[in-house]
């Protein structure tokens, strides 16, 4: 059978899809300044310092070793960056020609015999206490969960890597799995998308998983980088009977104490309607709930509909982003912004900045399956959920002039261009609409209500009955060439809005 969804690939060749495996700026939260101070609208800036090297790495997990960022991706797809703007790629395709394995057919041939392919998905890198790296690897058939996910190690991390073996496995048919019982893919995991992360008292877990069983969590040893013994294929917490659900990563606030387990919903090609929600939990295990409450555990397909059925699912989550694009207001040029099925992210907090930045895939409108990384900065709003800022990140040390992180409600008021992300799974792309925040509080335009200044640049905006809770920020607009005042909300029901002003 196939897949809806293309495997994940560059994009010079689409292949088979998998059916049951699932393949896996600018400041803000300042200090409020008087409402009566100068408003800044698009402040200019030296167009030079602004630029951008963008690179093509699927499924990007990413950490940081000293001033670089690294980014580790599906295809054993590697690159690098030192301002998180400006790539270089230093890896793809699984070759023996791939400098972060000695001959990578040969160093995990056993992995390749288990999947039946010669491929590898969506991995992820930590440094553990022993000062080596970590490469978490998995490979999969495709056109079932038949997949391997092991460990190798590496003294540096471009490599090379040394494997240290097989450790779970999925799609035995008929045959025991790791918990003893018979494997089932409706409610047992496919063992690919692993993300090794350590709680806030120094605990490792990895959590995995794709389409199948849904999301799992595992308690890991330090010392080897191993699954602690016993535990099966560890503990569920999200999805199963073949929900497209995948790409699980989780991120601790210092700031909430909650963690934050992102998902991509959907399918990750062009017409897969790829999006990126988020759930939360005091505890790294879980349960992880949503803003209504509901614990996504539950969160399954209805075994009684077909294969993938997103109806059962689309309800669930705080959904970050989806495709949308931003119409060119008067004024702005070059090509409109927007994105196709982002996901598969990354997302991490930077103590020494106190920043949030969400790393994922995406595609473009009209420019098929070529997708490259993008990242974005955070924000917690004021009901403690992350919000995603609507523009890629640019620090505002790029402008030319000094400009002030704290948007004050002066600032705030003008005219926007806004996308409704919704809360739907679909290959639609979300048109913008013209909105104005006037100065006494009011949305009009593509949407009524009204809107509050909070300080802090938080700020409130309530449309049609629903509110959402939001933060301020000034971020880079390509269009204006400029900085400007954007926003990004939720609600409680897990939509989000993105606002970038363009006027007065």
């Amino acid at each position: 059978m196939a897949r809806a969804a293309a495997p994940r690939a560059l994009m010079a060749a689409v292949a088979a899809a998998c059916v049951l495996a699932g393949c896996g700026g600018g400041g803000g939260g300042g200090a409020s300044a008087p409402a009566t101070s100068t408003p800044v609208v698009n402040t200019p800036v030296q167009t030079a310092a602004v630029t951008f090297a963008n690179v093509s790495v699927h499924d990007p997990a990413v950490l940081k070793v000293g001033d670089t960022w690294y980014a580790f991706g599906s295809h054993l797809a590697a690159a690098k960056s030192t301002d998180l703007m400006n790539w270089t790629k230093i890896a793809d395709g699984v070759t023996d020609a791939n400098p972060l394995f000695t001959k990578v057919t040969t160093a995990l041939a056993d992995t390749f015999a288990w999947a039946q392919v010669t491929d590898l998905w969506a991995p992820d890198v930590i440094q553990l206490d022993d000062g080596k790296f970590y490469m978490y690897y998995d490979a999969c058939k495709g056109d079932s969960p038949r997949s391997a996910l092991g460990v190798a190690v590496a003294d540096k991390v471009e490599g090379p890597y040394v494997n240290k073996g097989v450790f779970l496995k999925s799609g035995m048919w008929n045959e025991a799995s790791p918990d003893g019982t018979i494997y089932d893919a409706l409610k047992h995991p496919n063992t690919v998308d692993p993300n090794t992360f350590r709680d806030a008292a120094g605990k490792l877990w990895m959590i995995y998983g794709s389409y199948s069983g849904g999301i799992f969590i595992m308690a890991m040893d330090p010392a080897t980088g191993m699954p602690v013994a016993g535990q099966g294929y560890g503990k569920h917490l999200m999805g199963g009977n073949h929900a497209r659900i995948e790409g699980a990563y989780v991120m601790y606030s210092p700031a909430t104490k909650y963690y934050y387990l992102f998902t991509s919903f959907g399918g990750l090609d062009a017409a897969g309607g790829y999006n990126l929600r988020v759930a939360r939990s005091t505890n790294p295990d879980g349960p992880y709930l949503d803003a209504s409450g509901k614990d996504m555990a539950d969160v399954k397909a209805d075994p009684t509909k077909p294969l993938f059925d997103d109806a059962s699912i689309a309800p669930y989550g705080q959904k970050l982003v989806g495709s949308h694009q931003f119409a060119l207001a008067s004024g702005e040029t070059g090509a409109q912004l927007g994105y196709v099925s982002p996901g598969h992210n990354s997302a991490r907090y930077e103590a020494a900045t106190n920043q949030y930045f969400l790393i994922f895939h995406t595609r473009f409108p009209g420019q098929g399956e070529y997708h490259e990384v993008r990242v974005h900065e955070m924000f917690i709003n004021d009901d403690g959920w992350p919000v995603a800022a609507p523009l890629r990140y640019v620090p505002l040390s790029k402008s030319a002039t000094t400009i002030s992180p704290t948007v004050t409600s002066a600032d705030t008021a003008g005219a926007y261009k806004m996308v409704n992300h919704g809360k739907d799974i679909s290959a639609m792309v979300k048109p913008s609409v013209a909105i104005r925040l006037d100065g006494t509080g009011t949305v009009s335009g593509g949407a009524s209500g009204t809107w509050t200044h909070k300080g802090n640049n938080d700020v409130s905006i309530v449309i049609d009955g629903v509110t959402y809770s939001g933060v301020l920020s000034r971020q880079w607009n390509p269009n204006a060439n400029a900085f400007a005042v954007t926003f990004t909300a939720q609600s409680k029901t897990g939509v989000s809005l993105w606002g970038i002003r363009t006027g007065p």
